[in-house]
C-alpha cells in the first residue's frame, strides 16, 4: 500500500451541506403498514437513506407529498417504500425531487421480479440432474449435513412435503408477501415453484421416498413471490437480508426481471458481506444478457443445460455466467395438489441444483463464501461450451467434495497477500486516495473491503489500468450502500498500472479500515 495522498481541499462537486443527525439504531425488517398488497408493488417508490442522515422514515417523510404515504421501512438496509396510488407522473416527479434532498442516497421504482422457469408437461420418469452433476458419486463421501443452511427466496414452499420435511427446519421460514411466519403456498395448485426449487436443492436423500436433491442440507423458505410467481424488489430484498440474518450459508434466488436497483444491490451486498453465497438464475430469455439479481457481482449467475449438456434454448448467457447446471425437464418435488412430483425447465432449476451442490460441499469442507465460490468454479467440469454459456463449467459435486481446497489441485483461491490500513474521514467533504502496487504478475483476483463507522456513510471507488485517481464521478468499480460496509471484488484485474482506490465520505465522519487482498 503506497503512502496516503489525501487531499483536504473541497471538490468541485461538493455534496449539499447541512447538519447530520444521529444515526438510527439498526433493527430488523419492520412490518409493512396494514393493507399493503402482496406481490408486485408498481405504485411504490423505494428511497434509500444515508446512514449519516439519522432516522430512516423521518428523513423521507418530510419530503412526501400529501397524496402519498410511507408504507414500509427496512432499518437495516435503510430504505422506505412510498406509495403513490395510480399516478406515474407523481412518482417520477418525486424521484427527481427527493434525490436532491440531503441524506437521500437514491430513489427508484419498486420493480417487479418473477420466477425463472419454463413449465413443461411431464413426459419422462427419469431423474437425471443429480447423476449429471455427480452428486450420486459424491454421496459415497457425504450425504450432506444438517448444519449447512440453504435459504430458498422464492414463492412459498410446501415444507410438509414427505420428501422435504426431513430437511426443512422446524421453523421453516417467513412470508414476506403476507407478513406472517408461515411461508406455505397460498394457492398450492398455482404456487409450486418454491417447492420444486427446494427439492432440486435438498429433497431428502436416501429416505426411500420420491426423488433426491443434491444433499441433505437444511432448508428455510423466504416467501417473497406470490401465487402468480411475481414479487416486488422490496419483499425480495427484505427476504435476502432476513436469510443472511438467519445464518444461511447459501441463498438461492431462482428469480429475476427488471434491471439494476440500489435496493437489491444493497441487499445482496449485505448478505455477501455477512457470509452467504448467493446463487441466482441467469434468466430465460435466450439472450446474451444475464438478468438481475444474477448480474450483481456478489451473485453467482447460473445458466441451464439439458441432459446432453447443451445450453438450453431458453437460457440466458453472457460474461457474468459462472457455472451451468441441468435445467431442462428436471424432476423434483411439487405441491401435493399437483401430484407431489413433476418436471419443470428453466434456469430456476439449474440454480438450486448448484445451491444443493454448494451445500453438499460445505458438508465436507469448511469454506468462506468467497472460498466456496472459487472452489465450485475451480472444480467444475468443462462440458465444451463457451465461457459465456457455461462460465467455468458444469458444477461437479464429486470433484467439489473430493478435492481438498488447500491442495492447490482445484480448490480455494491459491496464494494470496493481504494488507489493512486504517485512517479516518472528518465529514462529507473529506476523502482519502490510496494506490495499490500489485504483488503478483497477472493476479487472478483482488478483493477490497471497507469497514467504516456504523453512524456514517462511506463509499468505495476503484480505477484500474490508469493513474487517474478514482472518485464519485470517475470510477471503474464502485460500492455505495447506505452505510460504511463496502466491498469490491475484481476477477483478473488490469495490473498495467497501480490500482487507484478512493474512500469517500458521503455523510458523517469516523475511522475506517481498508483491506486489500490480492490472489495469485
Amino acid at each position: 500500500m503506497a503512502d496516503d495522498n489525501t487531499r483536504f481541499d473541497r471538490r468541485t462537486f461538493l455534496k449539499t451541506t447541512g447538519a447530520v443527525g444521529a444515526a438510527a439504531a439498526l433493527g430488523g425488517v419492520t412490518a409493512a403498514t396494514p393493507g399493503r398488497e402482496p406481490g408486485p408493488k408498481e405504485d411504490e417508490v423505494l428511497v434509500g437513506v444515508s446512514a449519516g442522515a439519522g432516522d430512516v422514515e423521518k428523513t423521507v417523510a418530510q419530503h412526501v407529498p400529501g397524496n402519498a404515504e410511507v408504507v414500509h421501512k427496512n432499518e437495516k438496509l435503510r430504505y422506505v417504500a412510498v406509495k403513490f396510488p395510480g399516478n406515474e407522473t407523481d412518482r417520477e416527479n418525486f424521484i427527481d425531487a427527493v434525490t436532491k434532498k440531503e441524506g437521500i442516497k437514491y430513489a427508484e421504482k419498486n420493480e417487479t421480479l418473477e420466477t425463472q422457469y419454463t413449465p413443461n408437461d411431464p413426459k419422462f420418469d427419469q431423474q437425471y440432474a443429480p447423476q449429471q452433476v455427480k452428486s450420486d458419486q459424491a454421496w459415497d463421501t457425504t450425504l450432506g449435513d444438517s448444519s449447512v443452511l440453504i435459504a430458498v427466496v422464492d414463492t412459498g414452499a410446501q415444507y410438509t412435503h414427505s420428501d422435504l420435511e426431513g430437511n426443512y427446519q422446524s421453523d421453516p421460514g417467513y412470508d414476506f408477501v403476507d407478513s406472517d411466519s408461515d411461508p406455505a403456498p397460498d394457492v398450492p395448485s398455482d404456487e409450486y415453484h418454491g417447492t420444486h426449487v427446494s427439492g432440486c436443492a435438498a429433497a431428502v436423500v436416501d429416505n426411500g421416498t420420491g426423488v433426491s436433491g443434491q444433499g441433505n442440507s437444511s432448508l428455510i423458505n423466504g416467501r417473497a413471490l406470490d401465487e402468480n410467481g411475481s414479487g416486488s424488489t422490496s419483499d425480495i430484498a427484505d427476504a435476502v437480508e432476513w436469510a443472511a440474518d438467519q445464518g444461511a450459508d447459501v441463498i438461492n434466488m431462482s428469480l429475476g426481471g427488471g434491471g439494476y436497483t440500489d435496493t437489491m444491490k444493497n441487499a445482496v451486498s449485505y448478505a455477501y458481506d455477512n457470509g452467504s453465497l448467493l446463487v441466482c438464475a441467469a434468466g430465460n430469455d435466450g439472450t446474451n444478457s444475464v438478468s438481475y439479481p444474477a448480474a450483481y457481482s456478489e451473485c453467482m449467475a447460473i445458466s441451464a443445460v439439458d441432459s446432453s449438456e447443451n445450453l438450453a434454448s431458453f437460457s440466458n448467457y453472457g460474461s457474468e455466467i459462472e457455472l451451468c447446471a441441468p435445467g431442462v425437464d428436471v424432476l423434483s418435488t411439487t405441491t401435493e395438489t399437483r401430484g407431489s412430483y413433476e418436471k419443470l425447465s428453466g434456469t430456476s432449476m439449474a440454480t438450486p441444483v448448484t445451491s444443493g451442490v454448494a451445500g453438499l460441499t460445505l458438508a465436507k469442507w469448511s469454506l468462506s463464501n468467497a472460498e466456496l465460490r472459487s472452489h465450485l468454479k475451480n472444480t467444475a467440469e468443462d462440458v465444451g461450451l463457451s465461457s459465456d454459456q457455461q462460465g467455468s463449467g458444469q458444477v461437479d459435486a464429486y470433484a467439489a467434495v473430493t478435492t481438498d481446497p488447500s491442495s492447490g489441485g482445484g480448490g480455494g483461491d491459491g496464494e494470496s497477500t493481504s494488507t489493512t490500513v486504517s485512517d479516518s474521514l472528518e465529514g462529507y467533504w473529506d476523502y482519502d486516495d490510496w494506490t495499490w502496487a500489485w504483488e503478483y504478475s497477472d493476479p487472478s483476483k483482488v478483493e477490497v473491503v471497507l469497514d467504516g463507522p456504523s453512524d456514517a456513510d462511506f463509499d468505495l471507488y476503484i480505477n484500474t489500468g490508469t493513474t487517474t485517481n478514482a472518485s464519485p464521478s470517475n470510477y471503474d468499480y464502485a460500492s455505495t450502500s447506505t452505510n460504511s460496509q463496502e466491498s469490491i471484488t475484481i476477477d483478473n484485474p488490469d495490473d498495467s498500472t497501480d490500482m487507484q482506490i478512493d474512500v469517500d465520505s458521503y455523510s458523517g465522519s469516523g475511522s475506517y479500515d481498508l483491506t486489500i487482498t490480492e490472489y495469485k
